[in-house]
This record gives C-alpha cells, sequence and structure tokens, in this order.
C-alpha cells in the first residue's frame, strides 16, 4: 500500500501527468471569441489611447499579452479578423515609443486621421496597382467631306434675313417692338396721351 501511494504521489508530481494538463469546458471556444474580440478592438486609436492613458501599456504583463496576441497574424487565424488594421496596430504596439506615443490626444487624432484617409482612398489607389488604365489610342479620323457649295445670297435680301452673328442681340426690353418699326417706347406713350387729349377736346 505504501508503494501505491508514492507511485500516485510521483505521478502527480510530474508535468507530465494528463492531471495537471487544464482543459478548457468548451474548448477554447470562448477564449478564441474574447481573444478574436480584444485583437480586433485594437483597430480603433480612441481605444488604444484609453490604453495608453489607464498605464495598461506601461505593464509588462500586458505587453507580454501583446505579444502572445501577434499568433492572430498566422494564415490559420487570420482568416477571422474583419478589421485588418488591428494587426497593423498591433504590431505597432510592440514598440515602446508608439506604446508612450498613443497616450497624447494629437497623437490618437493623427491615428485616426491617417486611417480615414487610408479607407477613403485605399480603393481607388489599389485599382490603380492592380488595373493600370492605358491611354484609349486615337481613332483613325474620317476623311475630309467637302462642303458643298452654298447659294450666294441676294443683295436685295432683308435686313433681318441676315446671319444671327451679324446682327446684334435684342435685350428682353426690346421683344415687344418690330425691329423694323420706328416708333420707340416714348413715342408709344406719346401717342397715348395724344389720343386721350383728342378725346377730351370732343367731349367738351
Amino acid at each position: 500500500m505504501a508503494s501505491n501511494y508514492g507511485l500516485n504521489e510521483e505521478a502527480a508530481d510530474s508535468p507530465s501527468s494528463p492531471t495537471n494538463v487544464y482543459k478548457d469546458p468548451d474548448d477554447g471556444r470562448q477564449r478564441f471569441l474574447l481573444e478574436l474580440e480584444f485583437v480586433q478592438c485594437l483597430a480603433n486609436p480612441t481605444y488604444i489611447h484609453y490604453l495608453a492613458q489607464n498605464r495598461y501599456l506601461e505593464d509588462e504583463a500586458f505587453i507580454g499579452y501583446l505579444k502572445y496576441l501577434q499568433y492572430w497574424q498566422q494564415p490559420e487565424y487570420i482568416k477571422y479578423i474583419m478589421y485588418p488594421h488591428c494587426l497593423f496596430f498591433l504590431e505597432l504596439l510592440q514598440n515602446a515609443n508608439f506604446r508612450s506615443a498613443m497616450a497624447h490626444p494629437a497623437n490618437k487624432e493623427l491615428a485616426h486621421r491617417q486611417q480615414f484617409y487610408f479607407w477613403k482612398n485605399y480603393r481607388n489607389n489599389r485599382l490603380k496597382h492592380i488595373l493600370p488604365r492605358s491611354f484609349p489610342e486615337p481613332a483613325a479620323l474620317p476623311p475630309p467631306v467637302s462642303a458643298p457649295s452654298q447659294a450666294p445670297v441676294p443683295t436685295t435680301a432683308p435686313a433681318m434675313a441676315a446671319s444671327p452673328a451679324a446682327t446684334p442681340a435684342l435685350s428682353p426690353m426690346q421683344y415687344g417692338i418690330p425691329p423694323g418699326s420706328g416708333l420707340s417706347k416714348n413715342d408709344m406713350k406719346n401717342a397715348a396721351i395724344d389720343r386721350r387729349k383728342r378725346k377730351h377736346e370732343r367731349s367738351m
């Protein structure tokens, strides 16, 4: 019995025994989701600024956790990432200068602005590199067509038949009066006054 007790005690102390291996109750699914969510939060410069202001980025244990999270860059894990900027910021967070700089609001705004410009112009810039546009070849010009001979304009044609470019354009105030009439606006008013005078004289 004593020998059996000694064997059990040695088995419990050995690190390779299956009783010392921790096993997640859900096969690591919950841990996978939590780490995926945290990594993708790093795509937001405002969240990194929050971590820096609360001194998480100065904690050695947290810095070690950021190093551990680099496994998300492997092909079998990267396919689950919906916001690829998080991997770029995860790489930058390995640098101590970047971690300390993100505590300042101006640097946070700069990172956010550059991220916005990237989102705004990335598609167009990528299409320029993927699909280079060649200049269209000039189309062959059709042979010149000889203009048909025009009949000469008779010299007795009225002035209105002249080309529109030759005659000055009428102002909108002149459209009520025919162009050939010699009666001006003032004359029309004077004629109306004369008619009233005549009518008044007849009634007297």
